[in-house]
């Protein structure tokens, strides 16, 4: 059996939590418990070999991948993950990954989004593996019993009984309040979006019902190639489920939560006596049935308040109703019609070699941030035309290369690089690297980078 983890979702219903650079799937909802990567892939595990695993994200997620898995203690294939040139929606991500999984041999392959929750791990991969038989002439998706009349999900009408599942009626797109109440007094599913299917059979209905796809990847060397063929964004609802006639819903119990808004969210998770998810180091007085959150280091008080969602983050701050959560999109859109980058980045960003913190900043003047370099790794070597910077290390030992020349820079010393010298910062270390950088200039952007490597 094979997995396909689509792990190239945005997740804005969730900002200013995550955020287009480091979306929901990997933040640590949590503390220090995993992220909703990681248990889709220690999901994974419980059916397939690591190696028979594949990942399909974006390009820019990739390391964001390989650092959850090494994080996790497993040696991964890095050519198991297949990076998008771009987002075309679920439909060519999943076809990319059956059609390297094709190259092997035909198998029975489940599609797991990698941003649900799934509080029953174990009994749904006992419910896969007794599914295998339906999918000799069947996609199946999975089917949840609704506990309540939700507007945030698709919904499927289930027909006549084929073994352990039902074929598909219909797929009902997501209804207003009334017209969910009587989808649940008619026994509809909802959607859980994710899917089984046996390899060969799959492709062939890809033939039948998107045959642009099918062309695309079949005419072409590598998936870059064939994304560039796609020329419309399709779902595989869209695309497959609504047009084949051999779509079965197998129902599962399985604890199951997309987590696509912060009412999801608030459902999931471990709330106190006043029904407040709160973390333990903010205060609540006379409060019940909210979802407080906010950075390390920053302090929530809260009195007298009631079905909220307040995510305080140190560049931006949500208030909102919780019956109201799902318009948070809305928000994200207007602020990226004003061009906000709040909308991608974090204060802290995620790359490669670690992440780095911004601490303070003032527009073409300054910027200060705290950088940390994980062990073994390095920043390209490059060089900045508009701006120095002033390293001050703090933790570990740096491995320093200006023009040319190493140094190396023990914690308490610093070292300063001229505007227009090419240098690179590394860790030679078996600990993190942190320092202290201090950049000065007129022109403090992305843009003013140079690189002489990657």
């Amino acid at each position: 059996m094979k997995v396909i983890i689509l792990a190239g979702g945005s997740g804005t219903r969730l900002w200013p939590l995550s955020r287009d650079r480091y979306p929901k799937q990997f933040i640590k909802l949590q503390g220090d418990q995993p992220s909703l990567f990681q248990e889709t892939f220690a999901r994974s595990l419980l059916i397939a070999d690591i190696d028979d695993i594949y990942v399909v994200t974006n390009e820019k997620y990739k390391f964001l991948v390989m650092g959850a898995v090494e994080e996790m203690g497993y040696d991964y294939k890095e050519s198991n993950i297949l990076s998008e040139p771009e987002a075309k929606n679920t439909l060519p991500a999943i076809y990319a990954g059956v059609y390297e999984v094709s190259k092997k041999n035909s198998d029975s392959v489940v599609v797991f989004p990698s941003d649900h929750k799934i509080l029953k791990s174990i009994d749904f991969a006992e419910v896969i593996r007794s599914s295998e038989k339906l999918t000799k002439e069947n996609i199946i998706t999975f089917g949840i019993q609704p506990d309540g009349p939700n507007t945030g999900y698709g919904y499927i009408s289930p027909g006549k009984e084929n073994l352990n599942g039902f074929m598909v009626e219909e797929f009902k797109e997501k209804p207003d309040y009334d017209t969910a109440v009587s989808y649940i007094q008619k026994g509809y599913f909802w959607n859980s979006g994710i899917f089984m299917f046996n390899s060969d059979f799959f492709i062939k209905e890809v033939k039948t019902h998107a045959e642009e796809i099918h062309n695309a990847f079949d005419s072409s060397e590598g998936i870059e190639e064939a994304f560039s063929k796609i020329k419309e964004k399709i779902s595989i609802d869209y695309g497959i489920m609504e047009k084949s006639e051999n779509v079965a819903v197998v129902p599962v119990d399985i604890g199951w939560n997309d987590l696509g808004s912060f009412d999801a969210f608030y459902d999931v998770f471990e709330k106190d006596e006043n029904k407040n998810i709160v973390d333990s180091s903010n205060i609540v007085f006379d409060s019940k049935n909210n979802y407080i959150h906010s950075e390390s280091g920053k302090l929530v008080a809260a009195v007298g308040v009631e079905d909220l969602i307040v995510v305080d983050n140190r560049d931006a701050l949500l208030i909102c109703k919780k019956d109201q959560s799902q318009k948070v999109k809305d928000v994200v859109e207007t602020l990226k019609s004003k061009n906000d980058l709040r909308t991608a980045y974090h204060v802290q960003d995620y790359r490669p070699w670690g992440h780095y913190k911004v601490l303070e900043e003032e527009k073409d003047s300054f910027k200060i941030k705290r950088i940390k370099i994980n062990q073994g790794k390095k920043i390209s070597y490059q060089l900045h035309h508009h701006r120095s910077e002033h390293w001050i290390v703090v933790k570990g030992m740096a491995k320093v290369t200006i023009e040319g020349s190493e140094s190396f820079v023990s914690a308490g010393e610093s070292i300063f690089i001229k505007t227009g010298q090419k240098h690179r910062l590394e860790n030679p270390g078996k600990t993190p690297l942190e320092i202290i950088e201090v950049q000065m200039g007129e022109y403090l952007e992305e843009d003013d980078i140079v690189r002489f490597d990657q």
